[in-house]
């Protein structure tokens, strides 16, 4: 598949209408971008799992936390957190689990004033991808967990992909019929790959990646191959060649 081929399956499938079911459709509705980031991060963090319930779980979780996450966030205690989310599960993660994150998410937004602030503190003009910069954002938003949030937050510096973390920044990165956008102050040009099992295997059958582990390795190698195709925004294909693997054939 080369550029031309690539860009006409964009053009024609990277629209909204092909989205369902995805975490993603969670974020439309919410217009303001302080509310959007917390909900973006909530969804990709289980973002994991049968799609169907990927989406139910991150209602529930929006539904607690009402028309203003952010509003929920400022007002709400820890307390609160664990408190209106008891009972909730999402396969390996617990209302304990997600409490802790929201914990860390209100931390990081009193320290910085959002979450956009926040990964900008860690920004440097020198990196070629946004790695170090996550690196940064997790380790400084495990200083306000109560305690460890499990897998629902990715540690790049561990090596994994970091799918969810990466998915997370495109959404809030990327601007187009698909991706919300909102996060204005960054450049989708240093946006990593999130490599799951379904963009893994369409970038070996595209020649991209020769790599036998589906780990950060290989999405910076997937990231560099998708890079000289179209330098400003490496990740531009993301959505159109996964959809098939969770939708079925286009």
């Amino acid at each position: 598949m080369n550029f031309a081929e690539l860009e006409d399956l964009y053009k024609k499938y990277n629209h909204r209408k092909y989205v369902s079911p995805d975490p993603l459709e969670c974020l439309y509705a919410y217009q303001n971008t302080a509310d959007r980031e917390i909900a973006a991060f909530v969804a990709a963090a289980l973002a994991y799992g049968k799609v169907e319930q990927i989406v139910k779980s991150v209602q529930a979780v929006l539904a607690v936390m009402g028309q203003s996450p952010s509003q929920y966030l400022e007002q709400a205690r820890h307390a609160d957190f664990y408190n209106d989310l008891d009972g909730f599960v999402h396969r390996f993660a617990t209302g304990r689990h997600v409490a802790a994150l929201l914990a860390g998410l209100k931390g990081m937004i009193g320290q910085y004033g959002s979450l956009q602030q926040a990964f900008g503190n860690g920004a440097s003009l020198g990196h070629s991808t946004y790695v170090p910069e996550a690196i940064s954002f997790v380790s400084r938003m495990s200083r306000h967990w109560p305690e460890d949030p499990g897998h629902l937050v990715a540690r790049p510096e561990k090596g994994s992909a970091c799918k969810r973390l990466f998915l997370f920044l495109r959404w809030m990165i990327r601007c187009d019929e698909v991706d919300p956008g909102g996060w204005d102050q960054m450049s989708p040009a240093k946006l990593v790959v999130p490599v799951d099992v379904h963009m893994y295997r369409a970038c070996c059958g595209l020649g991209l990646t020769s790599r036998r582990q589906a780990n950060l390795k290989t999405a910076l190698e997937i990231t560099a191959g998708f890079a000289q195709i179209v330098p400003h925004d490496p990740v531009r294909y993301d959505f159109v060649l996964t959809r098939p693997g969770i939708r079925g054939p286009w």
